[in-house]
Formats: C-alpha cells, structure tokens, sequence
C-alpha cells in the first residue's frame, strides 16, 4: 500500500496510553484521515485481487445454512473475551444516555470519539478476519448459574403468547422509552446501557441469532429481568416473532450485526425493523465501511459475492459505502439524520505496523405522523 498521506499530529486516544508511559510510544491512532488517490487505487486492487476468485455456489449455501452454528461455535469459543463493552456509545449514541434530550437525535454531525474502542496491540483481534472495532475486555463480565432460559425461537414465541394472555401486555409494555439491540452478542452494548441509564421508564429488549450468546447475556450478574427481555431471534425469518408490537420502539441498534446479514435479505431486514419503530423513533447504526482493514487482509477463495466474504470460523462479513447503506434505510422509509465515514490510521510503532480501518456510522429517523 502506498505511504498515507501527512496528517496532522494528534492526541492518541484510549486514556489508558495517556496514563502507561511504558506505552506512550507503543501505540497511537488518528481519526478522520484523508486517503490519497494512490492509497484507495491501491486498495481497491486488493479487494479486486481477493475478489477474483468466488466460492462455489453450493459452499456459499453451506455458510447460509449453518449460519446459526457458525455464531454458536464463535461464542462458544470466544464467551464474552472478544469484545470490550462499548462505554464509547454514549458519546456517539447519547439518544441512549440519561436525561435525553430530543434535540440531540443527530442534528448535530458527531465526530468518531477518540473513546473508541480499537485494536491496539495490532493483530489481537484480527483473528479469523473478524478485525473488530473490540479488544479483549479488561474486566471479564461476571457468569453465574441460572434456570434454563428460552432456547428456541418457537419456545420464545409460547413464552410472548404466554405473556400477552396472562396481563395484557407485553415484555416492557410499562416503559416509556424502549431500546432493541440487534445482534447483541455477549451483552457488550446492552450492559453499559443498563448500568449507565437509569430511566425508571427505560426498557431494552436485546436478540442475537445465536443462542450461545443468548445464554450469556441471561447468565450475567447484570441482567435485570424487570429491565431488560434477552431473546433468540432470527432477523431473516419474516415468520420470527418480536417480543413486541410494531411502532412500539423509540431506538433501535445495529452495531456490527447488519454486515453478517446476506446482502440479497439485507432490505427485508432493515423493513422489518422500521415497522417497530414509532413515528420519530431512530436506527442507529456502525459497521463495517468498504476497504477497511479487515476487507483488504481476506485471501483468494473467501469471497462470497462483491464486498462480502467468509471468515475461517465460518462467520461471514459485508463491507458498506455510506450510498450503500442510505438506500437501505431511505426505502425503508427512514429520514437520514447522520451518514458519515470515519477512516482511522492505527501505528504500531512496537511492530512498525500501520493500519487503517474504515467504519461508518449512522441514524435515521422514522417520519413523525402527520398532523391531522
């Protein structure tokens, strides 16, 4: 790759290099840095290069098949090791603050808070290509035993159908605000939410396809069943049940999770999900933006189709444009309130490495009902 473009001196984020001296040198990051011209040709010849070289048809419907077991064997494995929780959301994100105000829904263009969380140590959380915006979390959340908890789609559905019949209403029907975190994983989004927002009319409804990271999420010491309703759910499946009823939801969260999604499914998706939102009621989004670091490190035979491909573990990656991601949330019907790509310059200096990472962030906004 061509040598970046000079940038700027900045203040290295992450407190914690500002307080280690022993790694003041070590590692630093810059945020919103220009590519020359020669910088995205050269990436764009790697990603034509990895590209050139398509997984057979009936290996690209193995991955979409045994998409479920791919996450379960991933959570499995990485428990809740993998991901930092992610306290940057409420600089981002304050909509999912305490004390919210209606005229901070975006506005306002935030710049990518120098909280963010990043991989530092390098290639620490690039294994199996997942290159995410998480390293290991530096306080392990803290499993204890508990009853069994809903398994299966079709048992999360008896247990609603239960829950409406017995008092009228539904998981959360009390609140005043409600949160649903789409792809929860082990609990890195919803946690802090919960331990940071004390709303008494606050309710987060959470839902990952995997039931591994289900089950972490309602073993945890933090989860608080009158606050929180934790579900398996299967966002492709027009037949799979929401806990709650359409234009019942003021926020929606998608972090990293619509980039695992089939391209082709990507639209009935996000449809799906502005249904539940009320009139005024936003998606806030961060993913996975085109020539990212992780994309441009895949090899010949792990592409699925254009910008999509299979991770060793079987876990499977889009990489977006901002065009990409307005058109799905515009034919949904969403408002854009904040559409913007962060491109982030990493330095190793320990390894003399360099790297770039290409996230992009947005909100969009459900139109209020017209005034009669």
């Amino acid at each position: 790759m061509a040598a970046p473009r000079e940038v700027p001196e900045r203040r290295p984020f992450g407190r914690r290099f500002l307080t280690d001296p022993t790694r003041l040198f070590q590692h630093n990051a810059w945020d919103n840095v220009e590519w020359s011209e020669e910088q995205e040709a050269s990436a764009r010849s790697k990603v034509q290069e990895n590209s050139s070289q398509l997984l057979p048809e009936d290996k690209q419907e193995e991955y979409e098949v045994n998409a479920k077991r791919y996450w379960d064997d991933f959570y499995k494995i990485h428990e809740n090791g993998f991901f930092k929780d992610r306290h940057w959301l409420f600089t981002e994100f304050p909509e999912l603050a305490p004390n919210r105000n209606p005229s901070q829904n975006g506005d306002s263009v935030h710049e990518f808070s120098n909280k963010t969380e990043s991989n530092n140590e390098g290639l620490g959380s690039c294994e199996n290509g997942h290159c995410s915006l998480e390293t290991r979390a530096e306080n392990q959340l803290n499993l204890i035993k508990s009853t069994p908890r809903i398994h299966t789609e079709e048992l999360a559905a008896q247990k609603y159908k239960e829950l409406n019949q017995s008092d009228g209403g539904y998981p959360g029907s009390s609140a005043s605000y409600r949160i649903l975190e789409v792809g929860c994983g082990a609990g890195n989004t919803v946690f802090p939410i919960l331990q940071t927002n004390n709303d008494p009319g606050l309710f987060v409804y959470c839902c990952d396809f995997s039931t591994t990271a289900v089950d972490l999420v309602q073993n945890n010491a933090e989860y608080d069943s009158s606050r929180c309703f934790a579900f398996v759910h299967d966002l492709c499946n027009d037949q799979s049940p929401f806990p709650m009823p359409d234009e019942s939801l003021d926020v929606v969260i998608l972090i990293f999770v619509l980039s695992a999604i089939l391209p082709e499914k990507m639209q009935c998706v996000v449809n799906r999900l502005s249904r539940l939102l009320k009139p005024g009621g936003l998606i806030l989004l961060r993913d996975y933006g085109r020539y990212d670091l992780a994309q441009l490190r895949f090899k010949k035979g792990q592409c699925l189709s254009d910008n999509f491909y299979v991770r060793g573990d079987g876990t499977r990656v889009y990489f977006f444009t901002q065009d990409e991601l307005d058109d799905l949330f515009t034919t949904a019907g969403l408002e854009k309130i904040q559409n913007l790509v962060d491109r982030r310059l990493q330095v190793n200096r320990g390894k003399q490495m360099t790297m770039y990472r290409v996230w992009i962030q947005c909100k969009y906004r459900k139109p209020a009902a017209p005034q009669l």
